[in-house]
């Protein structure tokens, strides 16, 4: 992928996964409650799972802005075709 291309991806990543932490209130209005988060941490389980996945979306912004991520889907995509 382009480094043109690549860095604004990963900055957008990264500012949705910042919004998802920061607004948290707005992504529970919008995509609703997560039963599964709610049963496994108890009550405001899905404000804890939509951080958590803000989180995450974070850590993926980074490596797809410093191309970490085109080796871990290498090594991925190596284990799965027998290479």
């Amino acid at each position: 992928m382009s480094i043109f291309l690549r860095i604004p991806l990963g900055l957008a990543v990264m500012v949705v996964g910042y919004l998802m932490v920061r607004k948290t209130e707005v992504v529970v209005s919008w995509f609703g409650r997560v039963p599964f988060a709610e049963d496994k941490f108890g009550t405001g389980g899905s404000y804890f799972f939509y951080k958590l996945l803000g989180i995450a979306f974070v850590f993926i912004g980074a490596a797809i802005a410093t191309n970490v991520i085109s080796s871990w889907l290498g090594s991925i995509a190596c284990l799965l075709t027998h290479c």
